[in-house]
């Protein structure tokens, strides 16, 4: 399916992940709702998307804020008329022993992990569901599906996203919304301790190859839904 003047929002599009997802659908002719929290990176990566030819919007601030969101979607709607897709890619971990988190952290993790993607779902469902179609996508990771040592918050919230996921997909399927969710491993972003490009990240997935993953999965027929897709480096084990 051609992604040709589709309206797609983006969270979490300043830097890894979601800068190369935006920059892979302006090639793509998309007309783009760009969100994170950095209003530098943000205005350089609208640069770079409208170097592209496309249209692109930014919105600065936190997805685990009600008004910030209802105001983000309603200017969407009021720029480009619709939106026909939404990628929940915002995310970050914090990795300590239960014991050792704090209650600010475990808040912190849940308000973006899982407040924000159940924002902008409640928020975007309404419009696709008038127009009879829509598409959302959420980031989640592996460790919806696992845990690990040190990973009780992280995992847990991201256990929490899947499984919002997963009962939306079932309440919009009859509106003609999708919902796939993307599973990744290690992925060489920000993400980790060390910084993108760290010899010791080469063998892990790139930001692009998960830009190329997402796209794959908007591009599917109309008919067609990937729900769930699982994607590892050769070198992870899972």
């Amino acid at each position: 399916m051609s992604l040709q003047n589709k309206t797609i929002l983006v969270t979490g599009a300043s830097k890894g992940i979601g800068r190369a997802l935006a920059l892979l659908l302006a090639e793509k002719g998309v007309n783009l709702s760009l969100v994170a929290r950095s209003e530098n990176e943000l205005l350089a990566v609208k640069t770079e998307v409208e170097s592209k030819g496309a249209k692109a919007e930014i919105f600065v601030g936190s997805v685990g804020d009600e008004h910030f969101v209802k105001e983000t979607i309603a200017s969407t709607i009021a720029t480009f008329g619709k939106i026909d897709a939404l990628v929940n890619n915002a995310g970050f971990g914090v990795f300590k022993q239960a014991a050792d988190i704090s209650t600010a952290e475990w808040d912190a993790i849940y308000e973006t992990n899982v407040k924000g993607t159940f924002l902008f779902c409640r928020e975007a469902i309404p419009h696709m569901k008038a127009a009879g179609e829509g598409h959302i996508i959420n980031i989640a990771s592996d460790v919806a599906k696992r845990v690990f040592d040190g990973g009780s918050l992280y995992c847990s919230s991201k256990y929490a996203q899947d499984a919002f996921s997963m009962a939306l997909r079932k309440e919009v399927r009859k509106d003609g919304i999708k919902v796939s969710v993307v599973y990744s491993g290690v992925v060489d972003t920000y993400f980790h301790s060390r910084e993108e490009g760290d010899p010791y990240q080469a063998k892990y997935l790139t930001s692009q190859n998960m830009a190329d993953t997402i796209t794959y999965i908007l591009e599917a027929p109309k008919h067609v839904v990937i729900d769930e897709l699982m994607i590892h480096p050769m070198s992870q084990e899972y």
